[in-house]
């Protein structure tokens, strides 16, 4: 049609070797800079390739070596600090090691992130690093990933019970660092705002809970602890209804930053000044929680180290092994977290105390 752009099409070898009138693979040579071709040549044909614009076809040579020299990995939020900083660790990690990376978001849906692991196969990548969506209750689609020869490496969100390179975090020792913490403020009525059950992850974190308060000797009814309440909106909800009882919880260790919000708006609704009534502390260190009024006492999971180690599992203990060590054993790693101490749990206050004091 009249107007219509046409679209041109992409300079290849073979456009060069006609220009120059040499053989395509002696182009190809000359572009991988290789002794049997001289110098004059060289100069020839990269002045062509510039003049064509040619792009050198990387996909192409990295199927004829048998390696992309891509790695794939699926997040549940893009959008959320945490992941982000995982992201910013294994992409750095990646461009150390010459690697690209392919990032991919389930939406914590199930559905979306098979649709992930499909699309990261058809794209040949060497690795898939992945951390489960809320909704994943069965691993068929990791299954796929092995059966493909690609290696796979969990983190974060995963599956103990299925086969593979995983790294998470001490959740258990963390939270119970968390409510111990609370405990020595003397908070006493602490309730617990929790993930869905069947992911470890989020069972390790209410065990931790668990743990601190039996230690302690203290007593908690079972309507202090609700599982499944991740987001803002609901923890504004539940919290809220907690805050109405005769005997109201007096702080809250919820399972994620996001919640521990919602905890901090129910208590202001409820006219419950916090931390001097109410103690909260959240999960993942998220940047908003420094900007909160009061700010936010978290569990840091030292997300951007967790990337890093993440993708250092694939090239340090697969990548890098000898051929005939590929098969060595699966590794499972744990990043130390560190409870950052901030304004919404400090009930006492001690002298020398520093915002975000972190506990080891």
């Amino acid at each position: 049609m009249p107007g219509e752009k046409v679209k041109k099409k992409r300079a290849t070898i073979r456009d060069i070797a006609n220009a120059v009138g040499i053989a395509p693979s002696s182009v190809s040579k000359a572009l991988n800079d290789l002794p049997t071709i001289s110098e004059n040549m060289k100069i020839l044909v990269r002045a062509k390739a510039r003049e064509l614009n040619y792009k050198h076809n990387s996909n192409a040579a990295n199927l004829r070596r048998g390696t992309s020299r891509t790695i794939g990995v699926i997040v549940p939020k893009i959008n959320v600090a945490f992941f982000a900083d995982v992201i910013a660790g294994i992409e750095q990690t990646c461009f150390e090691n010459d690697h690209r990376l392919i990032i991919c978001q389930s939406d914590e849906s199930f559905e979306r992130e098979v649709q992930a692991v499909e699309t990261l196969i058809q794209q040949n990548v060497d690795c898939v690093l992945i951390s489960l969506s809320q909704e994943t209750k069965t691993t068929d689609h990791l299954r796929e990933i092995i059966n493909h020869n690609i290696q796979l490496v969990q983190f974060d969100r995963v599956d103990h019970a299925f086969g593979s390179h995983m790294l998470v975090n001490d959740n258990q020792e963390a939270s119970f660092k968390a409510v111990q913490h609370l405990i020595g403020q003397g908070y006493k009525r602490i309730a617990f705002l929790g993930g869905p059950d069947y992911l470890p992850l989020y069972k390790e974190r209410k065990q931790g809970y668990l743990d601190a308060i039996r230690t302690s000797g203290l007593t908690i009814p079972y309507n202090f602890i609700v599982d499944n309440i991740l987001k803002k909106e609901p923890a504004e909800a539940v919290a809220a209804e907690l805050l109405r009882l005769k005997t109201a919880p007096d702080a809250f260790f919820t399972v994620s930053d996001y919640a521990a919000l919602g905890v901090l708006k129910a208590a202001r609704l409820c006219n419950k000044k916090v931390p001097e009534d109410i103690g909260i502390i959240g999960f993942s260190n998220e940047a908003f929680t420094e900007v909160t009024s009061p700010t936010l006492s978290s569990v840091s999971q030292q997300s951007k180290k967790l990337g890093r180690e993440t993708a250092n599992v694939y090239f340090t203990h697969v990548l890098n092994q000898p051929a005939t060590n590929r098969e060595s054993p699966l590794q499972k790693l744990i990043i130390e977290s560190s409870v950052i101490v901030r304004e919404s749990s400090c009930r006492k206050k001690k002298k020398g105390t520093k915002k975000n004091n972190p506990i080891s």
